[in-house]
């Protein structure tokens, strides 16, 4: 299904039920905790991302790893670091992944191979905490952490600006890959009494909708997360997307609920998703008519082509 304005990119929601819900002051069991952004240019990534989204940066750099920390406020949201020089050399191209906690790493680490997933860093202490890189059946990856570095100080709402407020997994086929979340964290479908057919399946973590899944068009050639990050004028973000380097793929369109999305490329290459008000700044009609990726780390690569049509006059 061609998104709106026949984008070859996804289907657009017809809205984000639960963005302004809270979460508690619980950790993060069952939920993305945590975000990091593997680039080729750490200093120009934090500053494009410090005008579009309004994080704050602060280096947290260790002898072993460069590593800069993002803040919405005071509170730690991800991380930026350059991509090691194998992963260069293997073709790895920037890219956002995100962390969902778990108590037991290893415990869920012999799960996912259970369920037909695949493990590509074992688990592994590190500066964020222990962490796994992992992809579903279906090739989209993330990573697992327990007990994070950061993270552990009561989190705001998810609709608060410089937070990620909506996941999205462009899926292989939806249909099939949600039952492998739900027995892995336990995620619930939030719209129960839907169609089955319906195209886009909202999910749930412990009562509280975060994010959707639907099956991705065949130009994603790779199942992929994708992260929206919250800001309070998508019109202005997204005038500071364009100024800083990046490129609109899709948007900024409105939802039936008021919320306005985009979907980006920062000037690196890694994709992103803003959502927010349409606030004072206007809107600015999308410039980009193609844009492909790809990226390649080890036995995991994904790449793609984005066609956007032409305007009409």
């Amino acid at each position: 299904m061609a998104g709106a304005h026949g984008v070859q990119l996804g289907a657009v929601p017809q809205s984000h039920p639960g963005l302004n819900g809270e979460i508690g002051v619980a950790d993060q069991l069952g939920r993305f905790a945590w975000y990091e952004l593997l680039t080729t240019d750490v200093a120009a990534a934090g500053a494009f991302y410090r005008k579009a989204v309004g994080w704050g940066l602060k280096d947290e750099s260790t002898p072993k790893l460069a590593y800069t920390v993002v803040r919405s406020g005071s509170v730690p949201v991800g991380g930026l670091l350059d991509i090691p020089d194998e992963g260069r050399r293997l073709g790895a191209t920037p890219r956002w992944m995100g962390y969902v906690a778990v108590d037991d790493l290893d415990g869920t680490a012999a799960q996912i191979r259970r369920l037909g997933g695949t493990i590509f860093v074992p688990p592994t202490d590190t500066n964020i905490g222990r962490i796994a890189v992992v992809a579903d059946p279906q090739k989209a990856t993330f990573g697992l952490i327990e007990e994070p570095t950061h993270g552990r100080s009561k989190p705001g709402g998810l609709d608060e600006p410089g937070r990620v407020g909506w996941h999205e997994l462009l899926a292989g086929d939806r249909t099939v890959i949600f039952d492998f979340y739900r027995a892995l964290f336990g995620w619930q479908k939030a719209d129960a009494q839907a169609d089955p057919a319906d195209w886009y399946q909202l999910f749930s973590a412990d009562g509280q909708t975060v994010g959707g899944m639907l099956t991705k068009l065949p130009s994603v050639a790779q199942p992929c997360w994708l992260h929206y990050f919250n800001v309070d004028d998508i019109g202005a973000a997204t005038k500071q997307v364009n100024a800083g380097g990046g490129r609109i793929l899709q948007g900024p369109i409105e939802l039936p609920d008021g919320c306005w999305i985009a979907r980006c490329v920062d000037p690196q290459g890694a994709l992103f998703a803003l959502q927010g008000a349409r606030g004072q700044a206007g809107i600015e009609p999308s410039s980009a008519s193609e844009v492909g990726w790809s990226a390649k780390w080890g036995d995991v690569a994904s790449q793609g082509r984005i066609v956007l049509p032409k305007p009409k006059r």
